[in-house]
């Protein structure tokens, strides 16, 4: 592979970038490979691509993976992964927004499954929610995007990027950043630097909630308002004050600490005796 294959492959089939899809292609090969190697594809590994483009990566994954299913949305890129990739028969494309996918239908009983995915920014965090959130059996997220995103999902509290997302991404996960990528390795080019990071699955949360859902609409309340105190911020759970205070010093929390304060044990701590009160 060299660095003009997905300019040559664009060139050739005459395509337009559609802008609604926040499409922006690889072009430097060196990424490509380090996006495999840093996912650790092997000959046993299933592997699910979102967002395939023309093909550049999806090639390097189907010379080492088991099978590549890939998800593609874009009715104008279907005609030209089907030709470019039409010599391998460990490849699936599936025509669908990845959204609405059922992964699960993918996965099925398949031992080793990683995802692959170089996602269109405006869709980075629903995706990643969605794959985090119904807890599909996968070993490893290996995703390129935005910098600012990539390091708010590697953050520690105490500090601007740490958040709901940081949260949501460490109860599932251990977090591992791979690479940056200038905003010269694409075509068109983004304005904005990306990051490669891989989240690798952790075996069982990395806290034991009562209630996942109490959980994270704790968590959630808590950094809606960055500025106001967990007692404050926290009034829209509607418990009576007595009760909260009662939890806040059941859980050794000052209620006068905001959200951006909490580790991942202690809002587990907090939720645990918040549903215990209720």
């Amino acid at each position: 592979m060299n660095n003009f294959d997905t300019k040559d492959i664009v060139k050739k089939y005459n395509f337009k970038f559609n802008k609604n899809l926040g499409q922006n292609f690889l072009v430097d090969d060196t990424v490509l490979i380090d996006i495999v190697e840093g996912a650790e594809i092997g000959p046993e590994d299933y592997v699910i691509e979102i967002g395939p483009g023309v093909g550049t990566l999806t090639k390097e994954l189907l010379k080492r993976a088991k099978h590549v299913y890939s998800i593609e949305l874009d009715n104008n890129l279907i005609p030209i992964l089907e030709e470019e990739l039409k010599e391998f028969d460990n490849f699936t494309l599936i025509h669908k927004d990845a959204m609405k996918a059922d992964l699960k239908e993918i996965i099925g009983d398949k031992e080793s499954v990683k995802l692959v995915a170089n996602l269109p920014y405006y869709v980075t965090t629903p995706i990643i929610t969605k794959v985090l959130n119904e807890d599909y059996n996968f070993k490893s997220l290996t995703v390129m995007i935005q910098k600012e995103v990539a390091e708010r999902m590697n953050a520690d509290p105490n500090c601007k990027e740490y958040g709901s997302l940081t949260t949501l991404v460490k109860y599932y996960c251990d977090t591992k950043l791979l690479r940056k990528v200038s905003p010269n390795c694409f075509i068109p080019r983004p304005k904005v630097e990306s990051i490669v990071i891989r989240l690798d699955k952790l075996e069982k949360p990395r806290v034991d909630v009562k209630d996942k859902k109490l959980f994270f609409r704790i968590i959630r309340s808590s950094f809606n308002m960055r500025r106001k105190t967990l007692r404050n911020a926290l009034k829209v759970l509607g418990l009576d004050k007595k009760i909260m205070e009662e939890c806040f010093l059941e859980s050794e929390i000052d209620p006068q600490r905001r959200g951006e304060t909490l580790s991942l044990e202690e809002f587990c701590t907090l939720s645990n005796c918040i549903y215990n009160r209720l």
